[in-house]
């Protein structure tokens, strides 16, 4: 076994430890490799839905500004190395090793961190040694007591506030919002696309308290679009009348917005100089797998990672606006800890068919139990517990002027690009 597999067996075993609430563990494991965060400029972004897009779109704009850049996201689809790249390039093997072994040195293995913490730190540590100038950092999960809320940004981004990991954030959108808002520090800018007026009232408070400067989505900055596929960004000071963007979905023309302020507020801080043909053309070059994601043609086959009830509204809404189809032919893998019924409910109307399978993981719903749930939205549904004999099914089913949507849960959306031929290392 290589030594890369023998540290990922050690990194996958600390998920036996959960889900970790606290900041201690990850400031402990960072304090005894030199605090390497502390020699970091970042941009931290939290949200329900939307994260690693708005950060992808981050991404390539610095990096077309000739920055060198680092982002952090979870989860990973196929790889593990996946959850760490530099200039839009994931991380080879040896050097992410060479940091888990530094940091795993260190460690008092009588009080493991858990897995997220774990590779929060060595992400951190990553980018110190490679001397990037900036890094964007995606949280896990909420944002209060996330393990990446070690840091303090210059910007941060909450792309939205929904219903998501309930069991861990809370049972409404109050403290939802509030463990977002929890990224919020002291006289740093904020940047929102929270609509709610009670989520965007609890952001707002949060950045009185702390005199963080306060940029809302549709009030301070917003888009428009254009007819012939293109938008129109008009932000806090400056106006784009004509941008392109590479990923598909009216949605994420809000994430492209939210980018475009963050990267106004750095702006203003003299960290970057915008040039607006640059923006341009990253823009068109953006690239975030499984969200609306056309695996096939012919007929169409697409893969995205909705994985909650927003996130299946604006695979809805898509699906509604930007694809041309006769038929529509849902294939469905989900958690059993997801709100399945609120994806069932935007999902099955649109649908001719729909095919429940079950993930190779876990926390995966049953398929039987799924199709009991779906019974008063469609009429013609099937359980195929294999994905791929599922994919095949829906296959079989389709016709050439069908399309094919793979959708319930970034998991499964990794495991399906498996199946179609991305490979694992």
């Amino acid at each position: 076994m290589s030594d890369f597999q023998q540290s990922l067996d050690y990194l996958y075993g600390l998920q036996k430890f959960g889900i970790k609430f606290g900041l201690n563990c990850t400031e402990n494991l960072l304090a005894r490799v030199g605090n390497p965060h502390r020699k970091l400029r970042f941009i931290h972004i939290a949200g329900t839905n939307g994260k690693g897009s708005t950060a992808a779109i981050l991404s390539r704009i610095l990096l077309r500004h000739g920055i060198r850049v680092g982002l952090y996201t979870s989860p990973h689809l196929v790889r593990f190395t996946e959850r760490f790249r530099i200039n839009d390039e994931e991380v080879c093997a040896e050097k992410i090793l060479g940091v888990f072994e530094k940091i795993r040195a260190t460690l008092d293995e009588s009080q493991p961190p858990t897995f997220f913490e774990m590779v929060t730190a060595m992400a951190f540590l990553y980018f110190a040694e490679e001397q990037v100038d900036f890094v964007i950092a995606e949280t896990g999960m909420g944002g209060r007591l996330d393990a990446t809320n070690v840091i303090t940004p210059e910007v941060c981004l909450i792309t939205n506030v929904g219903f998501d990991h309930q069991e861990y954030l809370g049972a409404t959108l109050s403290s939802i919002a509030r463990e977002k808002a929890g990224i919020i520090k002291q006289g740093v800018p904020v940047v929102t696309g929270a609509l709610q007026p009670v989520a965007q009232g609890i952001i707002k408070t949060a950045c009185m308290n702390k005199s963080a400067p306060l940029y809302r989505f549709k009030s301070d900055f917003r888009v428009r679009r254009n007819s012939k596929g293109s938008f129109q960004y008009r932000g806090i000071g400056i106006n784009l009348p004509s941008l392109r963007l590479n990923l598909r979905g009216h949605h994420q023309l809000g994430n492209a917005a939210l980018a475009l302020t963050a990267l106004e507020v750095l702006e203003g801080k003299h960290l970057v100089e915008l040039r607006p043909e640059l923006i341009g053309s990253a823009l068109q070059e953006v690239r975030w797998p499984a969200r609306l994601e056309v695996l096939q043609t012919n007929p169409t086959i697409l893969l995205d990672g909705a994985h909650n009830p927003q996130g299946a509204e604006s695979l809805r809404d898509a699906l509604r606006e930007v694809f041309s189809y006769k038929n529509l032919h849902l294939v469905i893998g989900v958690m059993a800890d997801k709100d399945i019924l609120g994806i069932l409910r935007r999902l099955l109307p649109l649908a001719e068919t729909a095919i429940f399978t079950k993930p190779e993981y876990a926390r995966a719903a049953s398929p039987d139990e799924i199709r009991k749930m779906a019974r008063p939205y469609i009429q013609k549904c099937y359980v195929i517990s294999d994905p791929g004999s599922a994919i095949q099914e829906a296959k079989n089913l389709a016709g050439p002027d069908d399309l094919i949507c793979i959708t319930g849960s970034l998991y499964f959306a990794g495991e399906v690009k498996q199946l179609f031929g991305e490979p694992a290392l």
